[in-house]
């Protein structure tokens, strides 16, 4: 396939205007050489920023150790990924399955927590994202994601988020799971409150039915915390991970209980989940996470962006929210000519539907690629 048909936005319209050859933290290098500030062009894989030296390093020495590995085989790469992952969460869990990205683990999450409950209904939020593979985009919100491939899976409900009394009446006996975002991302960065998510727990709780949290995006640092659900203390029986979970390399997690998997019946597998390569890429990046606490520099930076972004201009701006280094700027316009005028002054976003510009940058940013980044924000947001 010509790199001019090859993409990775199957049917979205177009190709990048920029072409990226080369990362170093939240530096991107164009073709041409151009640097350009990563603001969110990683999509929030890249906690740790481009090509971290010790994740590169991992991958190097594994790669000529061992690649792939069958899961019906022990690898000590594998044990050491899942222990350091496992020491990040409450002590309730205590399994893992390891897939490929964060709609897989989103579809064993929804697999389990049917099977384990023997109950054929999920509970979702309006606005939320869970990817696009059949189960998990029967739990996604958005209709023009939906409607052209339509049947989907039955039994799935959309609640409103941050609604709680709507989210109780939603979950009845016949609810398998409840499957929410802390911070919902694509949808707009929207952070639930701790209400919305006591209500979630005390209704799974009421009726047998399983939470579950879809962290794929809030999770790792991300939010200021290393997983968005320890803001509010609001613990969930099944935690969906991936995008910066392995530094880059694509992997993908499903946590729960050992109690929940041992009322797990029939099977669910992945070839190439948990191999070798992605074990010790994913083991380095949750150490460097952890040894240079980037949960708390999010947070931290976080609380620098707040009044920066509140102060843009009231005629353009609808709403700032966000937590850590997780923010959605809603325009009262659309997004597309603020993010493009931030692409011409070195910085790239993304947006979080029209009128959102979502901001991802690496938690490693420079603080002061951060203090100009918002100062590039501010001036597209009023030449937009």
């Amino acid at each position: 396939m010509s790199a001019s048909a090859a993409t990775g936005e199957f049917g979205e319209g177009g190709h990048p205007r920029v072409e990226i050859v080369r990362g170093d933290g939240a530096s991107l290098f164009a073709a041409d050489g151009r640097r350009y500030v990563d603001l969110g062009a990683s999509h929030g894989v890249g906690n740790l920023g481009a090509c971290r030296p010790e994740v590169v390093r991992a991958i190097q020495e594994q790669a000529a150790r061992l690649i792939h590995l069958g899961s019906g085989y022990a690898n000590p790469v594998r044990e050491a990924f899942v222990g350091r992952l496992l020491s990040l969460l409450p002590r309730s869990f205590g399994r893992v399955f390891l897939s490929n990205s964060g709609t897989e683990a989103v579809e064993a999450t929804i697999k389990l927590a049917r099977s384990a409950t023997g109950r054929p209904r999920v509970v979702a939020a309006r606005r939320g994202f869970h990817g696009r593979t059949y189960g998990a985009l029967s739990a996604t919100w958005r209709r023009e994601l939906r409607e052209p491939f339509e049947p989907l899976v039955p039994e799935f409900a959309h609640v409103p988020f941050n609604d709680p009394a709507a989210l109780d009446a939603a979950v009845d006996e016949r609810t398998a799971l409840v499957l929410l975002e802390p911070v919902q991302g694509e949808g707009g960065v929207h952070v639930a409150s701790a209400e919305f998510l006591r209500a979630a727990r005390a209704a799974a709780d009421r009726t047998g039915a399983l939470l579950g949290f879809d962290e794929v995006q809030s999770g790792l640092g991300r939010t200021g915390r290393n997983f968005a659900f320890e803001h509010t203390q609001v613990v969930p029986d099944l935690l969906a991970l991936a995008k910066s979970l392995a530094g880059g390399v694509p992997v993908g997690a499903t946590v729960t209980t050992p109690e929940v998997e041992a009322r797990f019946r029939g099977s669910h597998h992945s070839t190439f989940g948990g191999n070798p390569l992605a074990c010790a890429a994913g083991l380095a990046a949750l150490d460097v996470l952890v040894r240079e606490r980037l949960a708390e520099r999010a947070e931290r930076l976080g609380r620098l962006a707040a009044p920066r972004l509140a102060a843009l201009p009231k005629e353009k701006l609808r709403e700032v929210r966000g937590l850590g280094l997780m923010w959605g700027v809603e325009l009262r316009e659309r997004a597309a000519p603020v993010l493009a005028a931030l692409e011409r002054r070195g910085f790239l976003a993304i947006p979080a539907g029209s009128t959102v510009v979502r901001l991802l940058p690496p938690l490693v940013i420079d603080e002061d690629d951060w203090d100009r980044g918002l100062t590039a924000v501010a001036e597209a947001v009023a030449d937009g």
